[in-house]
């Protein structure tokens, strides 16, 4: 409602346009049609209107170029004609991750107006398109959407124009004749007239500008993955997006599941000795440029600060993409001594990393929560044991409250955390999509660091006056909010969110249901009582219950809405239960139904979420395995990962060669099959070594040849598509 009250102000202050007419919610234009029809305010004749918003197929080294087209509501958006116009190859409608980083809105809500909430950095790649028909002198009074389904405002074709023109940065906008652009069409003959079936489907699927919030799922898993996630993370509010591109809001069920893994993981390093404490956000630019390698690694993500108030800053800050530079100069005056070692100190911050590339919720975000280890220590052994112990942490962290199975390994010598040794990581999949991501990260950075910084101490073995110098061995280890994204994406279904009990802030959703108007007021009241009871019972013994007791909603409605949440385990109570004195449960993870004593209740139910804790892993784990391919010829490489699998090669461990890989991954792929928006083709990188080395068949030195380049192979490596 801000967003529609300050865009109405600036179309006044613009002096365009009248006070916005308020109406019911509608999603499809017959329902706009009827809903005006009925409200006062209204001009005796106007134009109802659709906004859609189409993506260009375009390399993938480019940015991305929306292309916003305003047309009535009874024309046909010709895509293939419009790019034509436009010089595109091909057009197609964009998916839910450009409506929110771009255009900072979602399916429904999309208008011209929408223009306004482009970020700065952005809108200069926006396309706009705008039929003629709407902007002649004849074309009367025109209905939008300002940003909400509820209200209409009606202007004028100049009034449109003038909207556009105030847009600051908008630089490509393009006015079309509909009519004339389909009168230059080919003649259409029985062969051709297949294709116009799309095209006449194009408003149903498009985001237009009618529409108002969604309350299911409506994508497919399996067949568009990136709009089925975004549904699911907004729709079953576990976020929202936020008015800077690339950042969000993390709502209570996210941040429960966050608050859970915070309590599990501090528990564990602080009993490994790990102490925690906190560091500035800010990092001067000389400290940061101390470590040539690492800032490299990083510089392109860099956020800085370059002003306070209206004055230029003497040096800029750079806000931390990680805190080695900002922690490790300290380390280096309060290690004075090999008794001061070992060191070892956490913090839980947030980071910021200015990714321009499609960032994603979750998984690839501006601004992210994490938590970052960094310790000091005499020797390498000592170090490497902690990276390994970390290691250990993070797995469980996956395997025990989320239920995601992971894969431990070392990363390559080029995907090694820049400015370290060596770096160590679970690597976890994505069955719907075949690609691999990267869990979560424990490096041992030898020396380097400590070089940079001057962290040394004495040799305590050295004899004499003067004691030589040694450098320290450091670690640093981090896991972020990405874990909860790994953890959507494996579980979750085309009915919304599946949430691990061990991690879901409610586990147990009670519902009343069986009431009929045959019902007594009295049963009625038993009923909910019942409900009311069972919830204590619950809570007395740790388990996360609650009762969903709204009148104004039926127990269909109750039973979508929780499906939606994620909420494990359902229990319906109703009269005839009552009089049998069980209740019916439902699992949320595979629908199951069983009826459960009232006696004993409790025992029941906490088994119950054990067990769907446990199978949750158990066929993730299953399905991991079953992606993972052994693969021997190069032939047969890229056919495992257009089958989504993830490809266990002998390989030669060089940096050319991983190279080489996802070069020729990349044209096999494109050679093989068409490339697909929602899907595209890409080369495969090497998501780690596994620590578990495959004995069948083992590698043998001097004779297990790598399949890619032909020289010797050293160890097994994963090779896959990632995120």
């Amino acid at each position: 409602m801000a967003d529609t009250n300050a865009l109405v102000a600036k179309l006044e202050a613009l002096g365009l346009g009248e006070k916005p007419v308020e109406h019911a919610a509608v999603e499809n234009v017959e329902q706009w049609a009827e809903a005006l029809a009925g409200a006062s305010g209204v001009p005796a004749a106007y134009t109802l209107t659709k906004t859609l918003i189409f993506k260009p197929k375009q390399p993938k080294s480019e940015p991305v170029a929306p292309v916003l087209v305003v047309i009535k509501d009874d024309t046909v958006a010709d895509a293939k004609a419009i790019g034509r116009e436009l010089g595109f190859k091909e057009l197609r409608l964009a998916g839910e991750e450009i409506l929110a980083d771009v255009f900072q809105t979602s399916r429904g809500s999309v208008s011209p107006f929408a223009l306004a909430k482009v970020p700065e950095e952005q809108i200069g790649n926006v396309r706009v398109v705008l039929d003629k028909a709407l902007l002649s002198d004849g074309a009367g009074t025109i209905a939008f959407h300002p940003l909400d389904s509820t209200r209409t405002v009606f202007v004028d074709g100049a009034c449109l124009q003038s909207f556009v023109k105030s847009v600051d940065g908008l630089k490509h906008v393009t006015e079309i004749d509909f009519v004339a652009l389909a009168a230059a069409a080919p003649a259409v003959g029985e062969k051709a007239a297949k294709p116009a079936k799309p095209a006449a489907a194009v408003p149903a699927k498009a985001e237009e500008v009618t529409g108002s919030a969604k309350q299911g799922i409506e994508a497919s898993k399996e067949k568009d993955f990136a709009t089925w996630y975004r549904q699911v993370i907004l729709r079953s509010e576990m976020l929202d997006n936020y008015s800077v591109s690339g950042c969000y809001i993390l709502r209570p069920t996210s941040y429960f599941v966050w608050q859970e893994i915070q309590n599990f993981l501090d528990a564990g390093i602080r009993a490994m000795g790990v102490r925690n404490c906190y560091f500035p956000m800010f990092v001067p630019e000389e400290e940061l440029n101390r470590e040539k390698d690492h800032i490299e690694g990083f510089a392109p993500e860099v956020a800085w600060v370059t002003k306070a108030g209206q004055s230029e800053l003497a040096m800029p800050l750079a806000i931390r993409p990680t805190s080695e530079t900002v922690m490790y100069p300290y380390y280096a005056k309060w290690i004075q001594s090999y008794r001061d070692l070992p060191l070892r100190l956490n913090q839980w911050n947030s980071v910021v990393r200015w990714e321009f590339k499609n960032p994603q919720p979750f998984l690839r975000t501006r601004e992210f929560l994490w938590q970052e280890g960094h310790c000091a220590y005499m020797t390498k052994d000592e170090a490497w044991s902690e990276v390994l112990d970390i290691l250990t942490l993070y797995r469980r962290v996956y395997e025990e409250l989320l239920a995601v199975p992971v894969i431990e390994g070392v990363k390559s010598e080029k995907e090694k955390f820049a400015g370290g040794d060596a770096t160590t990581t679970v690597e976890g999949f994505i069955p719907a999509t075949g690609r691999g991501i990267q869990g979560a990260t424990s490096h041992y950075l030898g020396q380097n660091f400590a070089k940079m910084f001057g962290v040394v101490v004495e040799d305590p073995e050295a004899t004499g006056p003067e004691r030589p110098k040694l450098h320290v061995h450091q670690t640093s280890w981090g896991l972020s909010t990405r874990t909860i994204g790994v953890m959507v994406m494996t579980h979750s279904d085309d009915k919304g969110l599946v949430l691990p009990p061990r991690v879901a802030e409610t586990q147990v959703i009670i519902v009343p249901s069986g009431l009929n108007s045959k019902h007594t007021a009295e049963d009625r009241q038993r009923t909910l009582d019942a409900c009311l009871a069972v919830e204590a019972r619950l809570r007395r013994v740790g388990v996360r219950a609650s009762s969903d007791l709204r009148d104004n909603y039926t127990p269909g409605y109750k039973f979508n809405h929780w499906e939606l949440r994620g909420v494990p385990l359902r229990l319906e109570i109703g009269p005839r239960d009552l009089e049998k004195q069980s209740v019916l449960s439902v699992r949320r993870d595979t629908f199951e139904k069983a009826a459960l004593p009232l006696d004993g209740l409790e025992g029941v139910v906490e088994l119950l979420l054990h067990k769907i804790q446990d199978d949750l892993l158990i066929r993730a784990r299953a399905t991991m395995h079953e992606r993972v391919k052994m693969v021997l010829r190069w032939d047969d490489f890229v056919p495992a990962l257009n089958s989504k699998c993830m490809a266990q090669i002998p390989w030669c461990e060089r940096e050319e060669c991983e190279e080489q890989i996802k070069t020729r991954s990349t044209r096999d792929a494109q050679s093989d099959e068409p490339e697909d928006e929602k899907e595209p083709s890409m080369g495969a990188k090497s998501l780690c070594l596994p620590m578990k080395q495959p004995q069948n068949p083992p590698i043998v030195a001097g004779e297990t040849k790598c399949i890619q380049c032909g020289h010797d192979a050293k160890r097994y490596a994963l090779f896959g598509r990632s995120y």
